[in-house]
């Protein structure tokens, strides 16, 4: 395996993944997030290509969707309006039906998929599909903005074809619900999911008794965060469990899901975090990758609806620890005012948000009790169900 390469999938046409002008899910935070990291230099050399993907085929959506799923994607693709699809998820106010819905979906999973490949071939120590992680997708259900769901495909395509026990790591403000579901009864793929708690946030899933059933059983881990979490006891949470987990199952391959909608501005949850906990988070995956998987992840972006203020900054920042890069705080001049013209409003002018620029909850001390005791209860549930699989018994 290369010890240097980290390779960025991406393609122009991944922009096309959009459901309306109106609709939370814009691309328009993948192109500004790419021309930032273009900016800073950080990509487009031989230590971290831009590789192109292709398109995700019908028997790589079957590895975890049901054919007649698929076969409903298509034909709300081609034009079908028919409420049957509705059956499906599809023709929601989450998941719209749009023309060429299908074509886009599966250049999402394609990239996904790609940056599978290079990992688990060795062409790259790591790979990061930014347009990926839309893990709400079922097996025949979309959801929460997810037609495929990109994620499990790869995390299935590795474990069928190389054997390999994948870790799922998954940061999102919202349940990775998905990924857990279709691997809910799999010991081969440990599902661990940071979000704020189901009583706040769709999808109402991931509490901490959402273990995993039948040879499963303890290979899910759900650690629901109150509401207002900060960066140091999100820190705190993920530091004391991630090594341990990854310790207890020993994985192959790390799956790293990097959505950046627990930040404090985001529209669409409560969290209180900053851009620079992407970077210290994204630091911890990539240590324990080196310890326990010779450094493989496949990483993917997922949700983030602050599309100027927070995402260009907090995936930049995602990439940098996932190349091993230090890019200077602050932003270049033409890009920030470039995307201040376009925003209408001021932004940020560092990667890093600024200790002060968020005010401390006045709930903080509650709130990091709170989140101290599910961490307890996790790893009193789950760390013996998972040391007691390799034991045995």
């Amino acid at each position: 395996m290369s010890n240097s390469i980290t390779a960025l999938v991406w393609d122009d046409v991944l922009a096309g993944y959009r459901f309306g002008a109106e609709h939370p899910l814009n691309p328009r935070r993948l192109e500004i997030t790419l021309d930032l990291i273009r900016r800073l230099g950080l990509v487009g050399n031989g230590h971290r290509p831009m590789v192109r993907p292709e398109p995700a085929t019908d028997a790589d959506l079957l590895r975890v969707h049901a054919p007649e799923f698929i076969d409903a994607v298509k034909r709300a693709s081609a034009g079908d309006r028919s409420p049957e699809l509705g059956r499906f998820g599809l023709g929601t106010e989450d998941v719209p039906l749009v023309a060429g819905m299908h074509e886009a979906a599966c250049l999402a999973v394609g990239a996904t998929l790609k940056a599978a490949e290079l990992v688990m071939s060795g062409r790259a120590r790591r790979a990061y599909s930014m347009a990926g992680g839309l893990h709400h997708a079922r097996r025949a259900e979309a959801a929460g903005f997810c037609v495929y769901n990109d994620l499990a495909v790869a995390a299935h395509w590795m474990k069928e074809v190389h054997g390999a026990r994948v870790m799922y790591i998954d940061i999102d403000a919202h349940h990775g619900d998905g990924v857990q579901w279709l691997f809910y009864e799999d010991p081969e793929v440990l599902t661990v999911s940071f979000h704020e708690s189901g009583t706040y946030l769709f999808p109402g899933t991931g509490y901490i008794d959402e273990v995993g059933q039948g040879d499963g059983h303890g290979f899910a881990v759900n650690v629901p965060l109150d509401a207002h979490t900060e960066d140091a006891s999100y820190r705190a949470a993920f530091e004391e469990l991630v090594p341990a987990l990854a310790d207890a199952f020993r994985p192959d391959v790390i799956l790293y899901q990097a959505g950046c909608d627990a930040h404090a501005v985001d529209p669409l949850t409560h969290l209180r975090c900053t851009t620079g906990l992407y970077h210290e988070l994204t630091r911890v995956v990539v240590e324990v990758a080196e310890r326990h998987c010779q450094g493989r992840v496949v990483a993917t972006g997922g949700g983030g609806y602050a599309i100027y203020e927070v995402v260009p900054r907090a995936w930049t920042l995602v990439w940098a620890a996932l190349c091993g890069a230090h890019p200077p705080d602050e932003l270049p001049a033409e890009w920030l005012q470039a995307m201040r013209l376009e925003h209408g409003r001021e932004l940020p002018c560092c990667l890093r948000d600024a200790p002060g620029d968020y005010p401390a909850s006045p709930r903080r001390a509650s709130v990091d009790e709170t989140n101290e005791r599910t961490v307890a209860a996790v790893r009193s549930r789950v760390l013996p169900l998972l040391t007691g699989w390799h034991l045995g018994f």
